[in-house]
């Protein structure tokens, strides 16, 4: 019992309704342009030949209602709001624009005519439904329903009839739950994204994934290094506090520099993945290696340096990555490794770039090093082999924890 009187307070009977609706009041300016055309002929022509060239000329109208571009936008939206279909916004490609057209074309001819068939249905069963209470109310009367003579009693003897006026608007109910039922059924099918939108879609959002990966991999950079640095600086500062003032203070003000540094890039990375803009902030080359060789030395290690001078002629994107490579390798050694002399090498060699990072291994054993491969390596891994790379990491027959990147300088198939 409750399955058939649902439709009557389901919202869902309402927005089929409601979208029917709007697909009569968008036929009005067809229909009356299609009486303006057919004016002229209504002398000569009898009443069926006038009807029918009605319906040809008001479906070519409506038709082509739906070749612009904007029409097929303004529908999904209009779906969306009134039955919340969550269909995506069209995407504009030149080889979905005609198919993509007649779609849309497709999509207004089953509106307009399934929301007049609705609009007239429904409108007679309720038309129906007030008579027959009217007639019972006012002591019954024969009357005619749909070709039928028909008495209705008064009094008690009609006291079906309000049973019967309840099971017509019961009717018009289930009418209108079906046909929001039919245009979230033809939506899809007409409005939706066809084979090539939805690959253009997949793409998109790959591309947004991967900026958002590449923006959280350069934050795990970026901070991580902070972060290092910061707490061995820390620790400088509070063995040097009363024995070396000045040492613990210079370590303090490194910390401020780099933790406010660290602060903004955080607060940039993370606008940018709100908004879902790309970023366009300048990003650190292999230019920028003395700055961040200074922040290394701040930090109590010593850093030996072997910078080849053609390092700013690089290509950007090869620059850009090796910054980031020498950064988290810097990052390990001092994660892992604390004050042990650190050497860097960046070369340039046969259209290749070469970096080589290398530290003393731990008084903790060659062992306990090399099973200490987290997200730093891995993360430089992905970068290298991106730009087609190789890289190497672990411990030397010496005893020191070797890192070597190599990246071509000119794409290789």
């Amino acid at each position: 019992m409750s399955k058939l009187i649902r439709p009557l307070f389901h919202v869902d009977t309402y927005r089929g309704w409601c979208c029917a609706l709007a697909g009569v009041l968008l036929s009005l300016v067809p229909l009356l342009a299609a009486a303006a055309v057919l004016a002229p002929l209504t002398r000569v022509w009898s009443a069926g030949p006038r009807l029918l060239g009605f319906a040809v000329v008001s479906t070519a109208l409506v038709a082509l209602a739906g070749v612009p571009r904007s029409v097929r936008r303004r529908c999904v939206r209009l779906v969306n709001r009134v039955l919340r279909t969550g269909l995506p916004a069209p995407v504009d490609l030149p080889e979905t624009g005609w198919r993509n057209r007649w779609r849309t074309a497709a999509w207004l001819l089953a509106h307009v005519w399934l929301g007049w068939a609705v609009l007239a249905g429904t409108g007679l069963l309720l038309m129906v439904a007030g008579v027959l209470v009217g007639v019972w109310l006012g002591g019954g009367d024969r009357i005619v329903v749909f070709g039928l003579s028909v008495q209705l009693p008064g009094g008690w003897l009609g006291a079906w009839v309000p049973l019967a006026a309840l099971a017509v608007l019961l009717l018009a109910g289930h009418a209108c739950a079906a046909a929001a039922a039919g245009f979230r059924a033809l939506a899809p099918a007409l409005l939706g994204p066809g084979p090539a939108e939805r690959l253009a879609a997949l793409q998109d959002q790959m591309h947004l994934l991967s900026q958002r990966n590449r923006l959280a991999q350069e934050l795990h950079d970026s901070v991580g290094h902070t972060l290092t640095t910061a707490t061995i600086q820390a620790a400088v500062a509070r063995q040097t506090l009363d024995t070396d003032p000045e040492t613990a203070r210079r370590a303090l003000s490194s910390i401020e520099e780099s933790s406010r540094s660290a602060l903004d890039e955080l607060d940039h990375v993370l606008g940018v993945l709100r908004s879902g803009k790309a970023s366009t902030a300048p990003r650190h080359t292999l230019t920028d290696l003395e700055v961040l060789l200074e922040r290394v030395r701040q930090a109590g290690a010593e850093v030996r340096a072997d910078l080849d001078e053609d390092r700013a002629q690089l290509p950007a994107v090869v620059s850009r990555e090796a910054y980031r490579v020498v950064q988290e390798g810097l990052t390990n050694a001092l994660r892992h490794a604390g004050r042990e002399p650190i050497s860097l090498r960046v070369a340039v060699q046969d259209d290749w770039l070469e970096l080589e990072l290398s530290n003393p291994l731990p008084a903790a054993g060659d062992a306990g090093r090399a099973e200490r491969q987290g997200h730093g390596l891995v993360g430089i891994g992905e970068r290298v082999r991106l730009l087609r790379g190789e890289v190497e990491a672990g411990p030397t027959a010496d005893g020191h924890w070797r890192l070597l990147a190599r990246m071509p300088l000119r794409s290789t198939p």
